[in-house]
């Protein structure tokens, strides 16, 4: 999925207010970090900031769930065999890996930023003029995935020219809710009849990606330092007549595809959506990482604040996803759960914060890889 979510992040604005503090506050404390992290050494896990606080029990769902694959990502087939029970896993990490920092060549700082899966309500079939469809890959896009081709038609040309009419695979009750599920790539649509109907990213229209927050600052609507995601749709709602022609000046336009199980059933309501790893995302505990540089599956160690409190945010976390916009080692999108408060906090998330790689002991620090060409799990942010 989630797809893809820089980050100019998927959650599309330039963040300020209460991250704002948060961010200054975690600069602070990083400051005191003096030296490059690039020329330090491997660290004992317990000698990590706040691992005697790690609550690691949290975490044996996330890697239970790779575990549960076929062929887990190197090097969890050996270690998944000797996965402990859940109460025994942070003396198993403290045992078995060692803690390696991670840092950009370029010298930036880390980043840490947040998504989420929202809750729409909607049916399969159009109930009345409101509604805003989700649509379908078209078969020439498909037949054309991984291979360089145009565009397809503007998001603007799309709507205004209503050119995938008959491609619809659910119809949503609010089109600000509808276009936000495009910036975040995968969620889930309450259905009249109680049931839950998932839905993932599942391409895109070749457009590159504009941060809808740019044109209300450009035309004046917001101040920049204002611009969040209850920001804008706050302004959205508020403005019918502009609403339309402001989400248009976006001209990438999302597909999306239905989960359903391997038998065909709806997938369970209460895991998350799936990754680029193919399990279920973990709240608070997956995230989407660069696998230039962090191996799909690896434990990462996460140090930064919260967005709401400025409060610390020390925890370990799955590289279980990626996103497009996702770029770098010192990098990675914090899956914060599903509906308006994970949404609340992914869209406040725009962290200063550093990473560390745990690995095996005794075996040595991954090369970083050739950049991933393949499509991600959900759309680039921005």
């Amino acid at each position: 999925m989630l797809g893809g979510r820089t980050r100019r992040n998927r959650i599309d604005a330039a963040r300020g207010g209460i991250a704002a503090v948060a961010a200054l506050a975690a600069f602070a404390a990083l400051a005191a970090f003096a030296t490059p992290l690039a020329a330090q050494d491997a660290l004992p896990v317990d000698a990590l900031p706040g691992w005697h606080a790690e609550r690691a029990e949290a975490l044996h769902a996330a890697l239970a769930a790779q575990c549960a694959l076929a062929r887990p990502p190197e090097p969890w087939p050996a270690l998944c065999a000797q996965l402990p029970p859940a109460g025994a896993l942070k003396d198993w990490i403290g045992e078995r890996f060692v803690a390696w920092p991670l840092a950009n060549a370029d010298g930036r700082a880390g980043l840490l930023t947040g998504y989420f899966e929202p809750v729409l309500t909607g049916s399969r079939v159009r109930e009345h003029e409101g509604q805003a469809p989700l649509h379908r890959l078209p078969a020439e896009l498909a037949r054309g995935a991984g291979a360089r081709r145009a565009p397809f038609a503007t998001r603007a040309q799309i709507e205004a020219g209503d050119l995938l009419a008959g491609h619809e695979i659910a119809w949503v009750d609010d089109p600000v809710e509808a276009y936000f599920l495009h910036v975040q790539g995968s969620g889930r649509v309450r259905l009249r009849d109680g049931s839950t109907m998932r839905v993932a990213y599942a391409g895109h229209n070749g457009h590159a990606y504009h941060a809808i927050g740019r044109t209300l600052v450009a035309r004046g609507a917001m101040r920049a330092q204002a611009v969040d995601a209850d920001a804008i749709k706050a302004w959205l709602r508020a403005n019918p007549d502009d609403a339309a022609e402001v989400m248009r000046s976006n001209p990438r336009y999302v597909f999306f595809r239905e989960l359903r199980s391997a038998h065909g059933a709806r997938t369970d309501r209460d895991t998350g959506p799936l990754g680029a790893l193919g399990v279920p995302l973990t709240a608070q505990r997956s995230i989407a990482t660069d696998p230039a540089h962090v191996p799909p599956g690896a434990l990462v160690y996460v140090d930064s604040t919260r967005p709401d409190d400025g409060a610390p945010l020390r925890t370990t976390a799955v590289s279980q996803d990626r996103g497009a916009a996702i770029v770098g080692a010192a990098r990675a999108d914090l899956y914060w759960g599903t509906g308006d408060e994970a949404g609340r906090l992914a869209g406040r998330t725009n962290q200063p914060a550093r990473f560390w790689l745990l690995w095996p002991k005794g075996q040595p620090r991954p090369a970083p890889a050739a950049p991933v060409t393949s499509s991600s799990s959900r759309p680039a942010g921005g």
